[in-house]
């Protein structure tokens, strides 16, 4: 856990950051139901199997004249792997995402050596662009990456 404190408006704040646990997810849907917080594009859904949560997926605006494009992320419980389910997630997010704002382009960067992720993106539509050659560090290891995107279609 990190924590730190600072004066703000004459009052102490402490700020900690740590793990999530079960009981914070009313505050968390609370933050992310509110409209300001949606409006600065941060696309964030559970993903849920029989109204139990089994993962998460993200879209995030990036900026400047990169401003319509929006980088794509999740991750699901093993038991709910290879059944279709984050493939649908996929296609639900995409489809809620070109609908809701004016993205036009959605890409995800999945491990090269994930051939499971690489497979979602291509059942949900997406196309291969590129490998990105030594992209990343993970567990101390430099990887690969591969791109992938989808575009908003008229």
């Amino acid at each position: 856990m990190v924590h730190f404190g600072r004066k703000f408006g004459g009052k102490r704040i402490d700020c900690k950051i740590r793990e999530w646990e079960q009981s914070d997810a009313k505050d968390l849907a609370t933050a992310l139901s509110n409209l300001k917080v949606m409006e600065n594009d941060t696309f964030a859904f559970a993903i849920t199997v029989n109204d139990k949560v089994v993962g998460s997926i993200g879209a995030f605006r990036q900026g400047n004249i990169h401003r319509q494009t929006a980088e794509m992320g999740y991750y699901i419980a093993e038991d709910y792997w290879n059944q279709g389910i984050t493939t649908e997630a996929v296609k639900q997010l995409c489809d809620y995402v070109f609908e809701n704002s004016d993205i036009i382009r959605i890409f995800a960067e999945p491990f090269a050596h994930n051939t499971g992720s690489c497979r979602v993106l291509e059942k949900a539509g997406f196309v291969y662009e590129g490998t990105l050659r030594s992209n990343a560090v993970k567990n101390g290891k430099v990887v690969d990456m591969k791109m992938y995107s989808l575009l908003k279609t008229n």
